[in-house]
């Protein structure tokens, strides 16, 4: 349009100037006054005077379409170069943030199955307010205001053990290079003691999650126990109750089922739903509340992942440890690849990725142990082994001898001091992997391997369904496909 309308200026002006100013009659026909030279004087130089009022009236209209094309052209070549210079600052971080909630969407729009709907039980007042602290901005970020390059997000995850907590948040104050790092701290529940610890954390940047939808959190409800549940190995026809057994004749029990809730919901909401980590592609480590985490940890960590894809690009993730929690590592002068631990893992968003895919398999197997249900489903589905990278020499080791969920009911004590006692040689306190190192590949080991057919627990219809809720709970149907 706007072209169009320069097009025609020249045209209109013309014609709308030779309206207003029509020459004198008697100029039109010089004739009109024969053997007068100063009417012919007159005359001419009236007739040059119109002349040259028709060209600048021509003129003026031609010469702005001109400055406009010039201008365009500018506009054009600054833009074909990337600009002649950086976008005001209000502007470059609005067009950020819109690049952000693209790739955001993008990223949401992943469904599995288009025809599922995720079915999330309905919170109560505990979970609604848990779940508006998870929108909380991390604390200490004024104490360490910048997260350089290559730096590390750890994810710690814990349910009820304060003594064990404790010692490892020692641990993790005690790393070097630990103040790079934004740590999050995933909760199974809510207890007023393990808050109070995370909240004294001063060496890092910290944000604290909590599992809104944990069994812990709805004692009279699903996805605790409700009213009318069957348990432990009631026959449902008999007692009138609700539930499908697992593959032993055992109904589900929260407290055991929330193993593997958890650590699938932290998984996709950090990978998905923190703000802080949702479009992050570098590495992510996980640690849990038993692992007492070695000074050099971090710094081991970052060197791993830099050497992965030369030294092992068929390495899914690193490792801080052996896949055997026993294990210290062999100490040879070499890597080591085998399969994924359980132990200080960390791994970047395309594995996430090829994990979230295997939803449906993670959710159906009858096994209460995320870990397990790993390595027995998830890893053999992958096309090739699914080996890890790790150092020589551990760099974070399992401690204590209490389960995860042992202890907390007064039926099934199980107590210890909480000691890590754990020796540290002075190897242990810097980085200890080389660069130049070649890597040893361990390709068969014991273990849970593709066949186990799991230890139970996962055999309610609800649980599963829960289970596959978490992996929709951040993506959205893409509606304009529809």
């Amino acid at each position: 349009n706007t072209q169009s309308t320069f097009r025609s200026s020249p045209s209109s002006a013309q014609s709308t100037t030779s309206q207003q100013t029509p020459p004198p009659a008697q100029l039109r026909d010089p004739a009109a006054a024969p053997g007068s030279r100063r009417g012919g004087a007159a005359a001419a130089a009236a007739m040059a005077l119109h002349h040259r009022a028709r060209l600048r009236s021509r003129a003026a209209p031609l010469l702005a379409v001109v400055v406009l094309a010039v201008l365009a052209l500018v506009s054009l070549l600054r833009a074909s170069h990337g600009g002649a210079g950086p976008a005001p600052p209000a502007a470059g971080a609005a067009s950020e943030r819109a690049a952000a909630r693209n790739r955001t969407a993008a990223q949401r729009k992943i469904l599995l199955d288009p025809s599922f709907t995720p079915r999330l039980p309905r919170q109560g007042a505990l979970s609604l307010s848990l779940a508006a602290r998870n929108a909380l901005p991390p604390r200490n970020a004024g104490r360490f205001p910048g997260l350089p390059d290559g730096h590390l997000k750890i994810v710690l995850y814990v349910h009820n053990r304060p003594r064990y907590l404790r010692l490892v948040v020692d641990s993790l104050s005690r790393v070097d290079g630990i103040g790079e790092a934004l740590l999050v701290v995933s909760h199974d529940g809510y207890f007023p003691e393990m808050d109070e610890i995370v909240k004294g954390i001063a060496f890092c940047q910290v944000k604290q999650i909590f599992a809104p939808y944990s069994p812990h959190l709805f004692p009279d409800s699903f996805p605790g126990v409700a009213p009318g549940d069957c348990r432990d190995k009631d026959r449902a026809a008999e007692k009138r109750c609700r539930g499908e057994p697992d593959q032993y004749g055992n109904h589900r029990s929260p407290r055991i089922v929330s193993l593997k809730h958890h650590w699938w919901w932290m998984m996709n909401t950090v990978w998905d739903g923190l703000e802080e980590t949702r479009d992050f592609d570098g590495h992510i480590l996980f640690i849990e509340e038993d692992h007492y985490i070695f000074p050099n940890a971090y710094r081991n960590a970052q060197l791993l992942v830099d050497l992965k894809p030369k030294k092992c690009p068929q390495c899914y993730a690193v490792n801080l440890a052996p896949s055997d929690v026993k294990a210290k590592g062999e100490g040879w002068e070499s890597m080591v690849a085998e399969k994924m631990g359980n132990i200080g893992y960390a791994f970047n968003r395309t594995v996430w990725r090829k994990i979230h895919a295997k939803a449906k398999q993670f959710c159906d197997f009858d096994e209460y142990n995320w870990d397990i249900t790993m390595w027995a489903t998830v890893y053999p589905s992958f096309e090739a082994p699914v080996y890890s990278l790790r150092g020589p020499r551990r760099s974070a080791a399992h401690f204590g001898k209490c389960g995860l969920h042992q202890g907390q009911d007064s039926s099934n004590v199980c107590v210890d001091n909480g000691a890590g006692a754990i020796e540290l040689d002075a190897i242990d306190k810097v980085p200890n992997i080389k660069a130049d190192w070649p890597v040893h590949i361990i390709r068969k080991q014991p273990g849970y391997q593709a066949g186990f057919k799991g230890w139970g627990g996962w055999g309610d219809r609800r649980d599963r369904e829960l289970c596959l809720s978490f992996a929709y709970m951040y993506h959205v149907k893409d509606t304009s496909s529809a």
